[in-house]
């Protein structure tokens, strides 16, 4: 292994721990504009500076992530089928190795589908990647897919998978979490990190990420369990604290509703979205609306006098 290919692996699991924290938005190359990834910007931006990697495509890295900013890119190459579609482990490779030195990715990601349709075409398309992206220090990341068949999780399935992607050259295996998860990394000379899976209650997540890590996992390519939590933000925040602070479950959850305070904007990971932000004006625009009412009501009025005490309560509600 030479010193780019390290240097690049480095970059996406962290040496100081040996872990990482990977952001998935790649989502969109087989389920399309995905809940809360209709604008795929808008929900990446905010969330960049709290990931060590971005799992993305060719198509939304040029269109929605910022070139400014250091972020490392694990560019999903495998693709060709969608979820309407007969059999989602009919992938091929669609983006090119000198596609993924232009716009500079640090590993490029593909799918396998062990014991699939299409097992042999995605395990001989895993080790024609990884020799053509090894000829420029790339490292490669193989997903354990299941398709449609998510009952293939457990750990015998997943041991076999990740181990048939490391002996084909993966240097980084992405699988999903299951019961005794330890023979999984045990089994697999390569890091793994766990996927993060379709979106469940934000503690089951954590305990997902804690379970895991605790099992030996490198850390997490989480995706749908950030960005589609009504408080992304504090969520990666917390996620973030499992993998390099070391936070047990509790603790996490903690940290998570303590900064969901801080984040009051709900399925808004930048803040911005107006819908949301001009409901404060309107309510303090209500106050002085009030005050002239109860002057015109006094001096006619007099009996209905006792009966404005009943306001107040209102003004003090906003």
């Amino acid at each position: 292994m030479d010193w780019g290919l390290k240097n690049r692996i480095a970059s996406i699991i962290k040496p100081t721990n040996n872990r990482g924290v990977m952001l998935a938005v790649d989502h969109g190359y087989f389920l399309g504009p995905t809940e809360k990834l209709e604008a795929p910007k808008r929900t990446i931006s905010p969330l960049l500076k709290y990931c060590d990697s971005l799992m993305v495509t060719r198509g939304i890295v040029r269109t929605s992530v910022d070139p400014n900013f250091p972020v490392p890119i694990v560019l999903r190459v495998s693709g060709g089928s969608s979820i309407i579609g007969a059999d989602l482990s009919n992938e091929e490779i669609t983006t090119s190795v000198k596609d993924a030195v232009r716009i500079n990715a640090s590993a490029l990601a593909m799918s396998i589908f062990v014991g699939a349709k299409y097992e042999h075409d995605s395990l001989v398309n895993l080790g024609h990647l990884v020799n053509d992206a090894e000829e420029y220090g790339l490292p490669v990341l193989a997903v354990t897919a299941v398709g449609k068949e998510l009952e293939k999780r457990d750990a015998r399935y997943l041991s076999l998978s990740c181990r048939i992607a490391a002996e084909f050259g993966a240097h980084i295996v992405k699988t999903y979490y299951c019961e005794n998860f330890e023979k999984v990394v045990n089994s697999c000379p390569v890091p793994v990190i766990i996927a993060g899976g379709p979106k469940i209650p934000e503690r089951d997540a954590l305990a997902l990420t804690y379970n895991g890590i605790r099992a030996g996992a490198a850390g997490v390519d989480m995706g749908r369990n950030i960005w589609q939590s009504q408080y992304p933000i504090p969520m990666i925040r917390a996620v973030r604290a499992i993998v390099h602070s070391n936070y047990n479950l509790n603790q996490a959850y903690e940290l998570f509703q303590k900064l969901c305070k801080e984040y009051p904007v709900k399925n808004n990971p930048s803040q911005g979205f107006p819908g949301k932000m001009q409901q404060k004006p309107q309510q303090n625009q209500q106050r002085p609306q009030n005050k002239p009412q109860q002057n015109q009501q006094r001096p006619p009025q007099k009996p209905q006098q006792n009966q404005q005490p009943q306001q107040k309560p209102q003004q003090n509600q906003p």
